[in-house]
């Protein structure tokens, strides 16, 4: 007899269905797993002995066989062992056969029949939900997987004694509440910089229409200041991102206690951080910095200290807003839509004593060389941060909240999306994601501005990327003014942020 238990494995944040097929047959003793599983779920042979031993039960002296199919799906993680243990006490008679039918299992076992949590409840609830099936995982990803659905039927145990009593109707187990939202703590004030009102205004552009942000300045200009204050002027996250968002953080094992928020994730790696970091991947394949950014910012401090390899994996990610890890025998892909923000100094030595370099231009052009020209051609908005003076730091507070800024990111993007479906366009409505196809119905410059264009597009040596770039921020400079159409002022304001100093135009 063959028992048959549903799981999932798990393809980025894709569940996809697993058949285990547990089989005790006459033979000699043994315990087989096959369909391509990895170490962790070999290893599941012991911990799914121990913990029946612990439940009082002990497995016959037979040849067991356990099959995870299709068996060209590789099968990674420790959560295959609570549907493996049922199955096998489905098998011995210890609950009843029918009772795991409609049913998508996952938990991983302690040696004393303690059921430990897993990564990936959520995307395992939306998937089970999608199936018409229950859900059966471990206590402590109950409430996480009760944001799936409310008419997702749970059962949330904490041992492998109490799901069996479950299943024999001898103890009925409630279903778990949804985990309790993040708490949000204090937002960084606009307020709070000083100065800087350039840079400012260049964030205040970005964080209307998703456009990358490059940050060049002495140390202690407030390059890092002012990335920091970008998540409080962005809007809150819609239902649907805010659900895509949480299954990454879930994959990625950072959804502890099903506490959601639909604040717009902001992510700061270290300047050593590697590409499989950035990007993803690893012997497991994990989402990485970007997919864990995704609807949110991806700040990197120091950019020029991380390595060439690391940075120039964000080229195709930055255009195809997604994260792909290929391996030789499977592939996947993880939501990478992020906004890029950076800073660096504009040579290794930082500027020295007055801000001056010492080394002299070469300082700064062996620096900067450092970022290649390709991933530069693909940041919308650059610009110098000077120091900051004493007068300025003096001076009180009297610059505009994030609150006031907020409100006009906000009525900037409801423009943005408006337009976008107007023209009946797909995807993200911000005009950082406009398809290159909808770039000129999108802005329509004037007769000046397109003069204007025109020009600087052969003084600066702009790219194709750059030109239709260039517009894209006009077009959000345009909705900030609350004009529909593009103006020469709009791009020449755009064209200015394009610009790069010489010695940086000599470092790309």
């Amino acid at each position: 007899m063959v028992v048959w238990v549903s799981t999932v494995a798990f393809e980025g944040i894709e569940a996809r269905a697993v058949d285990v097929q547990v089989q005790v047959a006459p033979g000699l003793p043994a315990f087989s797993i096959v369909g391509l599983p990895d170490k962790a779920v070999t290893e599941a042979r012991e911990r799914v002995r121990s913990a029946l031993t612990a439940a009082g039960l002990a497995l016959p002296p037979r040849r067991i066989t356990i099959n995870l199919a299709p068996a060209d799906l590789p099968k990674e993680g420790a959560h295959f062992d609570l549907p493996i243990a049922l199955g096998l006490m489905a098998a011995i008679g210890a609950v009843p056969h029918d009772a795991l039918s409609g049913c998508t299992v996952l938990g991983e076992l302690a040696l004393d029949g303690t059921i430990a949590a897993v990564a990936g409840a959520l995307p395992a609830a939306v998937a089970a939900h999608a199936r018409g099936h229950a859900l059966i995982c471990p206590e402590a990803c109950g409430p996480e997987a009760a944001w799936a659905s409310s008419d997702l039927p749970i059962v949330a145990p904490r041992s492998l004694i109490q799901i069996a009593n479950h299943l024999k109707g001898v103890q009925v187990l409630a279903r778990p509440r949804p985990g309790l939202p993040e708490a949000s703590g204090p937002v960084a004030d606009l307020r709070e910089v000083r100065g800087q009102e350039t840079a400012k205004r260049a964030l205040e552009i970005a964080a209307a229409g998703g456009h990358n942000l490059l940050f060049c300045g002495p140390p202690g200009a407030g390059k890092s200041m002012l990335a920091s204050r970008l998540p409080g002027l962005l809007p809150p996250l819609e239902p649907k991102d805010l659900l895509e968002v949480a299954m990454i953080r879930s994959v990625a094992g950072e959804l502890a206690g099903g506490r959601l928020t639909n604040r717009r994730p902001f992510r700061a790696p270290h300047h050593s951080a590697s590409m499989a970091a950035l990007v993803g991947g690893g012997a497991r394949p994990r989402p990485g910095e970007i997919a864990l950014a995704h609807q949110g910012v991806l700040f990197l401090d120091e950019l020029p200290e991380f390595s060439a390899q690391a940075l120039d994996a964000l080229r195709q990610p930055l255009e195809s807003g997604e994260a792909v890890i290929a391996r030789a025998n499977h592939r996947i892909s993880y939501p990478a839509r992020f906004q890029l923000v950076a800073a660096m100094n504009p040579c290794r030595c930082g500027g020295g004593d007055g801000h001056v370099c010492r080394r002299g231009p070469r300082c700064a052009a062996e620096y900067q060389s450092r970022v290649s020209g390709p991933l530069l051609d693909r940041i919308d908005l650059r610009l110098d941060v000077p120091a900051v003076s004493a007068a300025d730091l003096m001076a009180p507070g009297a610059g505009e909240d994030s609150a006031t800024v907020a409100a006009r990111v906000l009525e900037a993007r409801r423009r943005q999306a408006a337009r976008r479906e107007r023209l009946g366009l797909p995807g993200s409505f911000l005009n950082a994601h406009l398809p290159v196809s909808a770039v000129e119905d999108a802005t329509r410059p004037d007769a000046a501005g397109r003069k204007l264009l025109v020009e600087a597009a052969d003084a600066l040596r702009l790219s194709a990327r750059g030109y239709h770039r260039v517009l894209k921020v006009a077009r959000t400079i345009a909705d900030l003014d609350g004009v529909e159409s593009v103006g020469r002022i709009h791009l020449a304001e755009a064209l200015a942020y394009r610009a790069s100093p010489e010695p940086q135009a000599r470092a790309a």
